[in-house]
Parts: C-alpha cells; structure tokens; sequence
C-alpha cells in the first residue's frame, strides 16, 4: 500500500490559504510549522502570529503555546501574567496539561500578578464566550 509523499511546502500552502481564511486548526498547524521550522525557516514572530489568530478563536493548544511562549519569553518578552492568562483559558478549555503549568507559574508570581492574570483570563473568556473551548 503506497501513501502520499509528505511535502511541506505543499502543506505550508494548503495550511496558509486555509489560515488566512479564518481556520483555527490550520492558523495553529502553520504557527507549528513556523515553530519547527517545517517548510519555513523557523520564526517566533510568525508563530506568535498564527497561535494568537488561532487562539482568538479558541483553540485550546494554541491558547496553551501562547502561554508557553510568554513564560519562556519566546518571540514575546518574557511576561508571567500572560502566561498565566492563557494557561487559565487553555485549563478552562479542558486542556489538562494547561492546569499543571499554570501552577507552575503561579509559584513565581506576586498575587497581585495573579489577581491581574485572573481578571485578564476572565475578561477575554467573556469576550471570547462563543468561541471558547474548541481544539482542546
């Protein structure tokens, strides 16, 4: 049984033309092509870029890459407020893993960052209602 021959650059353009249509899934594949460096030359900007699109939409992983980024200061200044806040709404999404780093975090932070974090998560969940809990 022969199947297709992988081609990233093939799927770099079906991903984009799906991407700037508004797809979450395909915004978050190609953020992780930008990510690895499949297809592309790897580009933190351009991976913040299509996570964050996705995320709006409420893709749960890459609410939880976003978190991830602003914690290990990846393409973004390194800011732990945002990182919780995208852990929460990832964790609120169903995203067991996003429960785990955001008590990681939590331990680095002043509760005042906290309480910032958790106003910020709950403010984007209410704006973001419709969309909130999909790609988990």
């Amino acid at each position: 049984m022969e199947g297709v021959v992988q081609d990233g650059k093939e799927a770099l353009t079906w991903f984009r033309k799906a991407a700037e249509q508004g797809d979450a899934i395909a915004q978050f594949n190609l953020g992780l092509m930008y990510a690895i460096g499949k297809g592309v030359v790897q580009d933190d900007k351009e991976v913040f870029k299509w996570y964050r699109k996705a995320a709006e939409q409420g893709h749960a992983r890459a609410q939880f890459n976003l978190g991830v980024m602003y914690y290990n200061g990846q393409g973004v200044p390194q800011d732990y407020v945002m990182a919780h806040k995208y852990f929460n709404i990832a964790a609120s999404s169903g995203l067991k893993s996003a429960h785990k780093n955001r008590d990681i975090v939590t331990k680095l932070m002043t509760a005042s960052q906290i309480e910032k974090a958790q106003n910020l998560a709950s403010e984007w969940m209410k704006t973001h209602a419709e969309n909130h809990g999909k790609g988990a």
